[in-house]
Parts: structure tokens; sequence; C-alpha cells
């Protein structure tokens, strides 16, 4: 095994890690090498290798502790980690709000901000639809940017295609706050090759920000190919599966209160079974290397192109400093197809959300 912080080894000509990243207690980097940056579509900005996806600090997986979250940001940026990822919708505004309290007195060019809207809650929380109308766009960004405390966001982006609106419609109001420099760029979220295609007519499309993992590679048949064909980059959200895949799941855990993996298919009974054991040949694969299982699995999306950044959403400096380290994890085509050889594409056992929410994803759609 591989001690985290030390030089790479090959055991049985498989796995190479070069300086797996290790941190102190204050999160500052120890090895020399910069963060590898990345180009978000064929015109798009530069970002860091890695995302950091802010989700959790607010939703969706239960409580989450405000202080930690913050030196979570702060880490993150302190690692280079440049792209940062949100929703409006993400705790009704608590995430922006969080957000913004995280980079007060940080230069507004040394990161950039991924926002999505247009999902529609109650105050109980609960989901009620989708609004990307051109004048909710607008309204969307207006209460945005005041909660962001920024004059602008980078990537605007609707969560799921609206399907009352034409996608004309939403990328043409995107377009327009783009000339008048409330937005940088223009990003898509799961949706599907006839949408891609219809949208970056209109404005140029800079990236699309999809689930992308191990066990969820439904994008490799159509959607991937198209967005490199148009030029378009791919943030990967999921690519831990919510955990599942991290290493640091069990059979016996159980979802915290208003976490959304309680209803989640993949996590319900003999699916986790299934799921778990697929795991389990990720851990021994990552044991030899010593890489641990997220490393592994963050690396492997990593390899799957320089056109992909993979959105990573610790809400601890822990797990930080563990996704990080798949940085160091260097992936030769013998030792993907070993992984891709342990968990084949499909060998996940339900689907990635809810029946009522994977009818609403347009990428879905056949």
């Amino acid at each position: 095994m591989t001690p985290t912080g030390q030089s790479g080894v090959q055991i049985d000509g498989w796995l190479r890690l070069r300086r797996v990243s290790c941190y102190t207690s204050r999160f500052s980097p120890l090895w020399s090498d910069p963060m590898e940056a990345r180009t978000l579509g064929r015109h798009g900005p530069q970002v860091s290798a890695l995302g950091l996806g802010c989700m959790g600090m607010s939703d969706l997986y239960g409580e989450a502790d405000r202080r930690e979250s913050i030196a979570t940001v702060h880490a993150a940026l302190e690692a280079g980690i440049t792209l940062l990822d949100t929703g409006d919708f993400y705790g009704m505004g608590h995430n922006e709000m969080l957000l913004a309290e995280a980079l007060a007195g940080r230069p507004r060019d040394s990161y950039l901000l991924s926002v999505k809207f247009g999902a529609q809650r109650g105050p109980d929380g609960a989901w009620l639809g989708y609004d990307a109308r051109p004048q909710a766009v607008k309204s969307a960004l207006a209460y945005t940017l005041r909660r962001l405390r920024t004059d602008y966001v980078d990537i605007y982006r609707p969560a799921r295609l609206d399907p009352a609106v034409p996608i004309e419609d939403t990328a043409g109001a995107i377009s327009q706050l783009i000339d008048a420099g409330y937005v940088r760029h223009f990003g898509l979220s799961e949706v599907g090759v006839e949408t891609i295609r219809r949208a970056h007519a209109v404005t140029p499309v800079v990236d699309l920000q999809i689930e992308y993992s191990l066990i969820s590679r439904g994008i490799e048949d159509a959607i991937l190919p198209a967005c490199r064909e148009l030029g378009i980059g791919l943030t990967a959200y999921g690519v831990l599966s919510r955990g599942l895949i991290s290493g640091h799941w069990s059979k016996d855990r159980q979802p915290a209160a208003r976490d959304f993996r309680q209803h989640s298919p993949r996590f319900q009974g003999a699916n986790l079974e299934h799921n778990l054991a697929l795991v389990d040949r990720l851990r021994a694969l990552a044991q030899a290397s010593g890489a641990s299982v997220a490393q592994l699995a963050i690396a492997w999306v990593l390899a799957r192109g320089q056109d992909i950044v993979p959105l990573v959403g610790a809400r601890t400096r822990p797990r930080l400093e563990e996704a990080l380290g798949a940085l160091g994890v260097r992936l030769q085509n013998g030792d993907l197809a070993a992984i891709e050889s342990a968990i084949p594409p499909g060998a996940a056992a339900g689907d990635r959300y809810a029946a009522a929410q994977m009818a609403m994803l347009d990428s879905e759609k056949r």
C-alpha cells in the first residue's frame, strides 16, 4: 500500500500514484504542483480539474455544520479549486447566502460561480415543478445576484428542462443576460441531445452538468459524443453516486432526517446490497494501489477526458482532502480496464432517482 503523500509504486503492473494529496490541519497543500486546469468547452473558461458541489451544505443530505461548510469552501479555494457549483433552490436560497459569507473578501476573479435555477419549491421543501420562462429566468437571477453579493455569475443554467417552455426561449433570455453583463456563460443540466443542439444553436453552451460515475454511464451512448462534437464541456456531478461508491456507506447506515437517499432506489433493500458488492470489488483494487475507494472512483471520471470536470460534494474538510487525493492517481489503460471489468456499464441495481424524478429528466428520454 502507498501511504497518502508518498511516491507511487507499481503493484503487479497496476495503478500508479503520484503524490496523493496530503494536508496539514490548516489544509495547506504539501506538494508544490499547481492545481491542474481544464477548459470548459471549446471556448469556455479555464477552471480547476475538480469543482466543489455545495448542495449538501444546505439541503437534501440532512443537517450540515455551517462553520465546517464555510471552512470547507475556504480549504477548497486554498487548494486551488476555482469552480463552485450551487443552485438557487438549495435550501431555498440558503446555499447562495452561505457561499456569499464564505467568499467575502475574496477577489471576484479568483473563483467561478456555476448556478442552477428554475426548480420550484414550497415552504415545506416540496418540489413543485420547473419554471424557465424568460421573465422567470431574469427574476431568478436578480435574487441570486443579491444573495451571492455579486454583480454576475459565471455560468447560469436551468436545473432541468421546463417542458412548457421551448429551450430556445430560455437560451434567448440567458443570451440577453450575457449581453448585459450579468452572466458570463450559458450552461445546461440533465438534458438530452436534441435539447442540447437546439439550445446551442441559439447561444453557445459552455458545459453540460449531468450525473456521471462508474455506476451512471448512460451519457456515453449519445450525450457525451454530441457534447464533444459541439465543443461543449461536461461538469460531472454524482461522481461518488451520492456517497454510495465512496467506500464510506454500509448496509447498516441509516440516512439522516430529510436525506433524500431514504427514497433513492439505489440505496434500498436488495439494490443496496448488490451495489455495495460492486463497491467491494472497487475496494479490492483501491487497497492494492494505496488509494481510497473514493479517490479511485473520482480518478476514473478524471481519466475519461480533459473536457470533463468532476464536481465533488464534500461537506467537510476530511472528505475534501480525500477527494483532492484523486488528482494524484494516474490511471493507465490497463488500470481503466481493470476498474471497468470490476464494475461494467449497467452494473448498478436501481435507477439513479425515484420514478417521479426520473420522469422529469430530459436526459433519460429515449
